[in-house]
């Protein structure tokens, strides 16, 4: 897949002298699902704002579709459909008026069908003449899908998109995204949720302090970091590691009846420590491998990042 988005430099640095976005390159391919990861104040909505034209960067270049933003502000803007976090939406209107109203906006002409299909891939169609305020918080949160939809961009920016969704809802939101995808529209999310990121991103970003400190396909960093550990649950307390074990990287539990034994990604090693249990008739009632999630890999990346900065 071609780069559709490509970011050379960017920095944001406000009149106070705080940089907000620091030296920031990226790019993003077209028809993939981009998530942005990081704390509260980390950039990640500062740095939606620049690319969307909503804000200006204080150095760099962007490029959307090869379109340099600087000379081609209104053009990249019609090619993006952005949905905030904040929940603003007019009460008194029916969904479908709402949806109508906000096509006029980017000056296209009415368009029925493209309505009623985006109104049916976001499962509004039945709500369609609801009034807003007669609408759940998911739901709602789906209506500003639709008005960032509603011309047609090609680019989708979500900013916080499961913010206030009960658990449920949240999944039926990421269905939604991968529909939206599979009908090609290129998707940049921030989110807290570092569950949604590892269930629908294909590449996944972390950013602290402005600064964008990792940036790989979610499957690729999953292999290449996501270590397996073998948790063994034991018929009594154990006070240390097994000498046999001494090799490895083990971690005694706090009650001392379960030990973590740390693997690579390799199932050879596995075999091989099986191999060492039976042979030193060691027991235990209970065994579990687990691997590492993209939250534990996260909080890995951003406390390296600030140790490195001490």
């Amino acid at each position: 897949m071609e780069d559709f988005i490509k970011l050379e430099k960017i920095s944001k640095i406000y009149k106070n002298d705080f940089h907000a976005l620091k030296d920031i390159t990226l790019n993003i391919k077209k028809g993939e699902v981009f998530a942005l990861l990081g704390p509260n104040g980390a950039g990640k909505s500062t740095l939606i704002n620049v690319i969307c034209g909503l804000a200006h960067q204080t150095t760099g270049e962007i490029y959307v579709d090869n379109f340099n933003i600087k000379n081609n502000r209104k053009l990249i803007k019609s090619k993006i459909g952005l949905v905030p976090q904040e929940l603003h939406l007019e009460a008194f209107e029916t969904v479908i008026d709402n949806v109508n109203y906000s096509r006029g906006l980017w000056g296209e002409a009415k368009n029925d069908k493209y309505i009623i299909d985006l109104l049916k891939t976001l499962k509004l169609y039945d709500k369609k003449d609801n009034l807003l305020m007669q609408l759940s918080g998911g739901m709602k949160r789906r209506v500003l899908i639709a008005k960032a939809l509603s011309h047609n961009p090609e680019i989708l920016f979500l900013d916080e998109p499961s913010a206030g969704v009960d658990v449920e809802l949240r999944r039926e939101m990421w269905l939604v995204i991968n529909s939206l995808k599979q009908k090609g529209v290129t998707i940049i999310l921030t989110t807290h949720y570092i569950e949604e990121a590892e269930e629908i991103a294909d590449t996944v970003g972390f950013i602290n302090n402005g600064k964008l400190i990792l940036v790989e396909n979610k499957k690729k960093l999953l292999s290449k970091l996501g270590n397996k550990k073998l948790v063994l649950t034991l018929p009594r307390s154990i006070k240390k590691k097994p000498a046999f074990l001494r090799s490895k990287n083990v971690k005694i539990s706090a009650d001392k009846k379960q030990i973590e034994i740390m693997l690579k990604n390799d199932n050879k090693e596995i075999i091989d420590i099986v191999s060492l249990l039976k042979k030193n008739k060691f027991e235990f009632i209970d065994f579990n491998l687990k691997k590492r999630t993209l939250e534990s890999i996260f909080v890995d990346y951003i406390k390296r990042y600030k140790n490195d900065k001490l």
